[in-house]
């Protein structure tokens, strides 16, 4: 391996897509140099899904390239690249990694293309065994040994699977105001605060409103915050709604140290949900602490571009 060859990892997300570079050395260690930033993407199935891709990664390695005073033709020894809505093992994987490969001008071996769900969990604990969870919009649980099994939970679309996310929280919140409105239960502030900030004043005024196009999973995830407020402040509904989620979270983690073996799980946390809704994140704690004994909470050692890098030295040893 020559020294000082340049690699990316890349965390393509829906929202913005992050490039970490840096130089690889002989021995494999990694010395980072810049991260740039690059437009989001989408399903390679979605209408412009493949154009959108490759404009991701090569706007975010220019940017990348420009931080680091490099310019904008620096060549590449090899990437990893972590991208929403790649399933590993499938046909979208193998179709991300050849247009992954053209975009930045690689052999295909030399790129290695994941969900970025594997990534985040890569970067979090690197080769060591260890649970994510991750809780934004959406939500998966995924798991690993130290030699390589790995089990992942949730994380099946929001119309499926939403138990433990933003989204749901949301969702049961508005659920539960409805039933209020219409008197089958008390009303209580959650519902003032929902509706409010929603700017609505009617069930139909409401049911409109989640049902426009483009509202979806992220419309309701943008209430998350009013419902862990609520239940900060001693809302009973509220606060049965934030429980419900950290049992489902909970209960991914057991899951996952089940089917692994994992005793005494390292559990990291990411995503919107985990890291800023504070009623959310002591529950899920203290329902792991009763329902997984021996799990810890501990912090990430890296984030998804770290464990993109991971996959970028994998793809330059095998070069």
């Amino acid at each position: 391996m020559a020294e000082g060859q340049l690699v990316a990892g890349f965390d393509a997300g829906q929202t913005h897509t992050s490039c970490k570079l840096a130089r690889l050395t002989s021995t494999g260690a990694l010395i980072p140099i810049a991260l740039g930033q690059g437009p989001g993407v989408r399903h390679l199935a979605a209408p412009g899904g493949e154009a959108c891709f490759q404009d991701a990664l090569q706007t975010s390695l220019h940017d990348g390239l420009m931080q680091a005073g490099l310019g904008g033709e620096q060549p590449l020894a090899a990437a990893g690249v972590g991208a929403s809505g790649i399933e590993r093992g499938s046909a979208v994987q193998s179709q991300g990694e050849a247009l992954a490969a053209a975009a930045l001008k690689l052999p295909q071996p030399a790129v290695q293309v994941s969900g970025d769900e594997h990534t985040a969990l890569l970067g979090a604990h690197g080769e060591a065994a260890g649970v994510l969870v991750i809780s934004g919009t959406g939500c998966i649980a995924l798991g690993q040994t130290s030699s390589g099994h790995w089990h992942r939970t949730g994380g099946w679309g929001w119309l499926l699977d939403g138990a433990g996310s933003a989204m749901d929280l949301g969702r049961d919140g508005l659920a539960i105001s409805v039933q209020m409105a219409d008197g089958r239960l008390s009303e209580t502030s959650l519902k003032h605060q929902l509706w409010q900030a929603l700017g609505v004043s009617t069930p139909q005024e409401l049911k409109a409103a989640v049902v426009a196009e483009g509202f979806g999973a992220a419309g309701f995830a943008r209430l998350a915050p009013v419902v862990d407020a609520c239940a900060a402040g001693g809302d009973d509904h509220a606060q049965r709604i934030v429980e419900r989620s950290a049992l489902a979270l909970s209960q991914m983690v057991r899951t996952i140290a089940s089917t692994l073996e994992l005793q005494a799980p390292r559990v990291c946390c990411s995503g919107g949900a985990l890291t800023h809704l504070g009623t959310l994140r002591r529950a899920f704690a203290a329902d792991l602490e009763q329902r997984c004994p021996g799990a810890a909470l501990v912090a990430p050692k890296g984030d998804a571009c770290d464990g993109a890098l991971q996959l970028a030295v994998q793809a330059a040893l095998r070069c």
